[in-house]
């Protein structure tokens, strides 16, 4: 798309300037008569501007509007065709077959749901029909049994993605198309025929269901179950730590790495043909869509180099903007400030706790990329029961804060890295309202940060001392946690892990036991770091107040320290990374 103008918000004028300029290359003026010619004071002379697309689709502003009734969706050839493509893979994968309706059995109705999956840059990927089972309408033991179904935790797909840099690995994704329709039933259950698609001649009839469909209350679970043999059968072992990790090795030092989130699948390693063949399995199997190099997974984007791999949610923190009328807000340079001290009754009125929930769930999840908001997001959870206008106007803080840090992500440097390094910290009776302390932790293999945590300690300590030993402790919990899966993925933790803490006094309580006076009411779960040191799980060290990274999700720091602390982290903008493109 070509511009003159660069300040025009125009998408019309945009178009119709490059279209002008298209003018001089046409025949049209391809003159033989002076009178005909064009001269060059005539001519826009303006430097042209090539913008990306991305920015073309944000300034377009463009409505979705999604069918709410099969009715509505068989106006549109589009959908029409998404919901013949829809039935297609059902009766591919022989999901079901049509039986007479029983006597003695519930059929459980369907519906369809329409959604438009958007790319990253939010242009329209392909309209989507979904055939779902009106799943609340299921008995409990007549209908289904087990329901639960495991996915990925965030600190597992972000310690992969470590690991691959750390060791110049790829990554890369595979989607399977409706996964759920996979999924061998064990019940005895029917569904109605549905709306556009009932057999002629058939009507009183039903379908009996061999595999499951989306909206089963079993149908997570059931596709779990397929997908997890199937692995086992092609030779993969399943983590003892983490249901959804698998690994796959080949003599001593080949293996292959894979993750599962529902339908979406990582997997990385060492062995190039491992991975082929391991693609080349699944696609065999199941219907597949391969993503080549990962680049889009659960709202996050994921940059690739030779350089380094970065993720961020820049995404969704501007849809996050847009959504409470704050695109335009000016911005601020830390989420939170030392002086503010929130408390759960201030006098400054109640707000409604909806907007309130909404907002702060919202930063929750952008946490997922941004270690930076942590604290600030954690903070603010503490109040969705009344919260009060100055609890709002804090979150709107953090949203500005937000606005001036769109383009900031993690970035894991490739090829650095040592091993498993972590920090604890603790503040003091930091709440308002119980004095209770906040824990905080952050691991590292030397580059950015992959687990981190800010919650509210459960007792009151009496003293910094305890409050930073009670934090080590549910650090090291961690660490154990880290230790195994990192074991899984073929890194054999055969030294301690460091665990950097920046109070002296603590350190001693861990190796000590003339505290007993000062220690003996702590709760007994908190001594569980004693027998980690022992076992020679964690070395607990000391580390200066200023290099302790930790430190940004206890407290609300000044701009400097936090800025600091933020670069330690690996937060910064893909601006500053090298050979950096545009997201």
């Amino acid at each position: 798309m070509k511009e003159a103008d660069e300040d025009s918000d125009s998408m019309e004028q945009a178009v119709a300037e490059g279209s002008q300029t298209q003018l001089t290359d046409s025949p049209l003026f391809e003159s033989g008569s002076a009178s005909d010619s064009i001269s060059a004071s005539q001519i826009d002379h303006t430097p042209l501007r090539y913008r990306s697309l991305s920015e073309i689709y944000e300034r377009c502003h463009v409505c979705i509007v999604e069918p709410e009734s099969y009715y509505e969706a068989a106006q549109d050839e589009a959908w029409k065709k998404a919901m013949k493509d829809e039935i297609s893979m059902i009766e591919k994968n022989k999901t079901w077959e049509l039986v007479r309706r029983p006597s003695d059995k519930p059929v459980i109705g369907v519906k369809w749901v329409y959604k438009t999956k958007l790319n990253l840059d939010g242009s329209v990927q392909k309209n989507k029909a979904r055939l779902v089972a009106k799943g609340y309408a299921q008995k409990p033991g007549i209908d289904y049994n087990e329901t639960f179904a495991p996915v990925a935790r965030l600190d597992t797909i972000r310690t992969l993605i470590a690991l691959a840099a750390k060791n110049k690995w790829k990554l890369f994704q595979l989607d399977v198309k409706s996964a759920f329709l996979n999924g061998v039933l064990e019940e005895e259950v029917y569904v109605d025929q549905p709306d556009g698609f009932i057999v002629q001649g058939e009507e009183d009839k039903v379908y009996r269901l061999h595999k499951a469909l989306y909206g089963l209350k079993q149908a997570p679970r059931a596709w779990y179950g397929e997908i997890d043999s199937y692995l086992t059968l092609c030779g993969f072992k399943k983590s003892t730590s983490e249901a959804t990790l698998y690994t796959k090795w080949r003599k001593s030092s080949e293996m292959i790495i894979v993750s599962i989130y529902v339908d979406d699948i990582i997997y990385t390693g060492s062995c190039q043909e491992l991975m082929d063949d391991f693609k080349s399995d699944m696609m065999l199997k199941y219907e597949m869509t391969d993503l080549g190099l990962l680049h889009h997974f659960l709202g996050m984007g994921v940059m690739q180099t030779e350089e380094y791999i970065f993720i961020h949610q820049r995404k969704y923190a501007s849809s996050l903007l847009k959504k409470f009328g704050l695109q335009d807000c000016k911005s601020v340079s830390t989420p939170l400030v030392p002086s503010d001290k929130l408390r759960k009754e201030d006098g400054s009125g109640t707000v409604d706790e909806a907007q309130y929930r909404q907002v702060v769930g919202s930063l929750l999840y952008l946490t997922a990329t941004r270690p930076d908001i942590m604290y600030a997001a954690c903070l603010l959870s503490r109040f969705m029961h009344c919260p009060t206008n100055k609890h709002l106007g804090i979150a709107k803080r953090v949203l500005r804060y937000v606005r001036g840090t769109l383009d900031f992500g993690l970035e894991y440097k490739k090829g650095k890295g040592a091993i498993l390094m972590g920090f604890c910290d603790s503040d003091w009776s930091g709440s308002e309202d119980d004095m209770k302390s906040t824990s905080g932790y952050a691991f590292t293999f030397g580059s950015g940060v992959f687990s981190w945590s800010s919650v509210k300690q459960q007792c009151v300590a009496l003293s910094t001392a305890e409050a930073e030993y009670i934090s080590a402790s549910e650090a090291t919990a961690q660490a154990t946690w880290l230790r195994f899966v990192l074991e899984d993925f073929g890194e054999m933790q055969t030294v301690a892990t460091p665990m950097n803490c920046d109070n002296t006094s603590a350190i001693a309580i861990t190796k000590n036991p003339i505290f007993h006076q000062k220690t003996k009411h702590i709760n007994r779960r908190y001594h569980f770091i004693k027998e980690a040191l022992q076992q020679g799980v964690i070395e607990l060290l000391h580390c200066p107040t200023k290099e302790q990274i930790a430190d940004i999700f206890t407290k609300a720091l000044a701009r400097e320290q936090f800025s600091y602390l933020r670069e330690l982290l690996g937060v910064k903008s893909v601006h500053n990374l090298k050979g950096a493109v545009s997201m």
